[in-house]
């Protein structure tokens, strides 16, 4: 195994190992204090989780359901070792936590040999402050996670899986499991002022890093909140608003610690604290006037009404006396008083950072902060001291934001200064007597270049008609030219690619019919749709089969229903969407010879394949379906169970000998489709093996997460290709008569 690595990689890990082993023999004779710590953190977290901890969490869980929808929510432990492996390994983590910087602190004398600890250790004063800062956040968003957002979430998790006939009967470990991450991610996001603040001061990542890539930071959070949260709006919205808000106030003080670093020097705080104390001491007055009138003036009772009206459980307490409330006062006065300090002394830094660099120098314009008419009135000095990528970048950025007038001005600034900047250097040529052709021509060159440049970025932004016909003219270029390079690489590529450009061209109406149909399948799901149809389903059952027999069906995770529900709109959304896909890749597919009919027979294939997935689901739905399920609960009544069906395993089940039914019909269908359109039979039997592979990884991703399903999906549906295999041989004559007809011939 090691001969597969290169030497770089084995110097690497050998010198990893040889740390670890250093570290471990300079903290021998102290490992038993490291293995205090781990003990302390291990039982008191198992010891806590037993004595405290559950019964708040179950608190928080119940904390904004009503009466009714509490008494149907029920935490079980689905195996006799659930409660206490659990409580073990959340004690293994919090030990390892506790004791890794003990373990660190005690073999400081192995990281220093090898120049791994810090040669100048920071102020106990500075580690201190940023240790507390680095708590006091943590502790702040876990509070927002089990105050705000958990009771909420809870409640709307419970009351959507009651609403579609579910028991929401939460394993404890999978229960546990959300919580938990959803706190490790609370805790993680409430570092963002501190990590921004401090990354921006020691300029790793400079403040304006953060400040042009806000666009980035916005799609990661609710990226991040969609892989953390229940995937509704709602939950979604309640994780990213604190988050997205917390960095602009950290960005907001990053700026500050920024100009604060850059003009350290010039900081006088008490000269800004007496140049400016009437506005200090006004704020200051005015932040303890609107405490007290909250408190006086019936603030308390206005927001009590309205989380009343939201449905909270919650509420905000009046001082009891007046002495709390002169406190109250006097720390809301405080705070303002520090918050206009920091203004006051920001804006003084931030005067002397612009005197520092240099008023009326055009070099240190931004061109970023100016708009179109700044663009146009900027002197010619600022494009001057641009180079074509410059230039492009900061029209780039102008046309994300929707800005193409700027844009077009800084392109076209920039090609004016660089025609000023040739004319200049002609003149000089030509005064001192030089020969002014090569230099003529070489500046010319330049104008040229960023004029052509300008072009093609703008013509970047054409529309989809002219995209796909640019493409297909780009692809005739060069597979005329390049026929032997894609018989050395294969030709796989290169038509996947061409076949995805088409497509891509018309992403925009592809990915909009998607989102509607996924929006409108999940909404109705959301709204009861599931509910009727599981209680039509019921009624389809065999007269021997009670309703009652299999009604208890459970959410053994809070987001199982959800989870369900988004991912059969997705398969919805994603069979409606798939003749719309083929419409706009026809062209691309004739074009690279693979099937030889015109478009229009798209329309033919929609109208057999639904045909036959109608057909599958209609046999499936009044009979293999109940059926199924008959014999399955006939099976488990006569054997005195109690029968508890998870979502998954039973809605799947039902979708499987269901609408399962009709995409087994289809193949077969679509099999004898693709052969009138060029694909020949020796060639779908030849790639049996990639179909398979393209079947499982579908199975894997839109199935229950266990091996079981997805081969209980995979073998019928490649028996269904089977079948369809042994139609086309039949029909084709074994491969020797496709039904495809010949290129001339018009279909």
């Amino acid at each position: 195994m090691s001969s597969a690595l290169d030497d770089d990689t084995r110097e690497t890990l050998d010198a990893g190992r040889e740390t670890a082993g250093a570290m471990l023999r300079a903290a021998q004779k102290d490992l038993q204090k490291v293995f205090v710590f781990f003990l302390v953190g291990f039982l008191g977290t198992f010891y806590a989780l037993r004595l405290y901890v559950w019964d708040f969490l179950k608190s928080v869980t119940r904390a904004q359901m009503s009466a009714g929808i509490s008494g149907q929510v029920s935490i079980i432990a689905q195996t006799p070792f659930d409660v206490i492996l659990l409580q073990a390994k959340i004690g293994l983590v919090v030990g390892v936590v506790l004791a890794l910087p003990a373990f660190v602190y005690f073999s400081r004398d192995a990281l220093k040999e090898r120049d791994l600890w810090p040669s100048s250790p920071v102020p106990v004063w500075q580690l201190s402050l940023i240790l507390l800062g680095m708590v006091t956040l943590f502790v702040a968003g876990v509070a927002y996670g089990y105050y705000v957002f958990f009771p909420f979430t809870f409640s709307f998790l419970a009351s959507n899986a009651i609403a579609a006939g579910f028991s929401p009967t939460y394993s404890i470990v999978k229960w546990a499991q959300f919580i938990f991450l959803l706190t490790a991610s609370f805790g993680l996001a409430s570092q963002l002022p501190l990590a921004m603040t401090g990354l921006s001061y020691a300029e790793i990542v400079p403040y304006e890093t953060f400040r042009d890539k806000w666009r980035y930071a916005v799609v990661g959070v609710f990226a991040a909140g969609a892989l953390f949260t229940p995937p509704d709006p709602f939950t979604q919205i309640m994780w990213a608003i604190p988050v997205l808000t917390l960095y602009g106030v950290s960005l907001y003080l990053a700026k500050v610690v920024t100009t604060a670093r850059r003009g350290s020097e010039q900081m006088d705080v008490p000269g800004t604290v007496r140049r400016h104390w009437n506005a200090i001491a006004g704020t200051a007055v005015l932040g303890g006037v609107v405490v007290y009138a909250f408190f006086e003036r019936g603030g308390v009772g206005f927001v009590n009404q309205g989380l009343d009206a939201i449905g909270s459980q919650y509420g905000v307490y009046a001082p009891s006396s007046s002495v709390v409330l002169g406190v109250y006062v006097l720390l809301a006065g405080l705070a303002a008083a520090a918050v206009a300090v920091g203004f006051f002394v920001y804006q003084d830094l931030d005067d002397l950072a612009i005197v520092e660099a240099g008023v009326g120098d055009p070099t240190k314009i931004d061109v970023a902060d100016l708009d179109a008419d700044g663009v146009r009135a900027a002197p010619p000095e600022v494009f001057e001291a641009m180079d074509e990528a410059e230039a492009m970048d900061a029209a780039g950025e102008a046309l994300d934001a929707g800005e193409k007038a700027k844009a077009q001005a800084i392109v076209d600034r920039f090609d004016e200064a660089d025609d000023g900047e040739a004319d200049s250097a002609a003149e000089g040529e030509q005064a001192s007597g030089e020969t002014v052709s090569e230099k003529q021509s070489a500046t010319g060159s330049i104008g040229d270049r960023a004029s052509r440049a300008s072009n093609a970025f703008f013509e970047a932004f054409s529309d989809e008609e002219e995209d796909e016909t640019a493409a297909t003219v780009d692809h005739e270029a060069a597979a005329a030219g390049e026929d032997d390079d894609e018989d050395d690489i294969g030709g796989y590529y290169t038509d996947l690619t061409f076949i995805l450009d088409s497509v891509t061209s018309n992403a925009f109406r592809v990915v909009g019919v998607f989102m509607l149909v996924l929006a409108g399948t999940f909404g109705w799901l959301y709204t009861g749709g599931i509910k009727r149809v599981y209680e039509d389903f019921l009624s389809r059952l065999p007269a021997q089969v009670t309703p009652e027999d299999v009604l208890n069906v459970v959410a053994l995770h809070p987001m199982e229903a959800l989870v369900f529900e988004v991912k059969f709109s997705t398969i919805i959304a994603g069979i409606v969407t798939a003749p719309l896909i083929a419409y706009y890749a026809w062209p691309a597919l004739r074009e690279r010879n693979i099937i030889n009919q015109r478009r229009r027979a798209v329309f033919v294939w929609t109208g057999a394949l639904a045909a036959g997935l109608l057909g599958g689901f209609v046999l499936g739905y009044t009979t293999i379906a109940p059926g199924v399920i008959s014999w399955l609960v006939n099976d488990a009544v006569q054997a005195n169970m109690v029968i508890a069906y998870r979502i998954t395993n039973f809605f799947w089940l039902i979708f499987f000998t269901t609408a399962g039914i009709g995409i087994l019909a289809d193949v077969p269908i679509l099999m004898i489709l693709l052969n009138s359109a060029g694909i020949g039979y020796r060639t779908m039997r030849g790639r049996w093996r990639e179909v398979t592979v393209g079947i499982l990884a579908i199975a894997a991703l839109f199935t229950p997460a266990d091996v079981l399903t997805m081969f209980l999906v995979t073998i019928p549906l490649m028996a269904a290709y089977g079948i369809g295999l042994g139609v086309l041989f039949v029909l084709t004559l074994g491969g020797r008569r496709d039904l495809a007809p010949p290129r001339s011939v018009e279909v």
